[in-house]
């Protein structure tokens, strides 16, 4: 079981592994055995937008990133609002663009970081400016834009085909 809780958020004693008998079987959970505590490790939502700008797609590269990676605008849903407002949200903080529409695209997987991604489909207008968070960004022609193996890559990919571009998808380490 993968999982950064090693104590419990309540009583901060040490979590045990534990088998639990749930509906769907026995699983493995985190548990203090002192007062109770489950810790579920449920997958957490993540928002991602394909920007379109100006006709083309914008793919920002993130300060935190090694090398020259480019990839969808992405973050974290905040309590009390919709994804819909989310995205929109994380957009505008990122870029400073404003999303005049926004529509899904789908649900993705993405079990390495134990996320489920819903990525939408987002108009954008305005002037880029890169909040902090991002470096750098790049616009690319439609017919331009790779694709990588990974959840918000498969978002990316299921758009183009729905713009009657198949899509080429390379290994990380050729991105950029």
């Amino acid at each position: 079981m993968n999982s950064a809780f090693k104590f419990c958020p309540q009583c901060a004693t040490p979590l045990e592994s534990i088998a639990l008998l749930e509906d769907g079987g026995e699983k493995e959970r985190l548990r203090c055995v002192a007062c109770g505590y489950t810790h579920w490790n449920n997958p957490t939502p993540v928002l991602a937008a394909v920007v379109e700008y100006q006709g083309k797609v914008l793919l920002a590269q993130n300060a935190a990133w090694p090398g020259k990676m480019f990839a969808l605008i992405t973050g974290f849903m905040e309590a009390g609002e919709t994804p819909q407002g989310g995205i929109a949200r994380e957009i505008q903080e990122e870029t400073s663009l404003t999303a005049s529409a926004l529509t899904l695209i789908g649900v993705y997987d993405f079990q390495r970081m134990n996320q489920v991604i819903i990525a939408y489909h987002a108009v954008c207008h305005g002037e880029v400016k890169l909040s902090p968070e991002l470096v750098d960004y790049r616009l690319y022609a439609l017919q331009d834009v790779k694709c990588w193996p990974a959840g918000t890559g498969y978002a990316l990919a299921d758009w183009l085909r729905t713009r009657g571009h198949e899509p080429e998808f390379v290994e990380w380490s050729k991105r950029g």
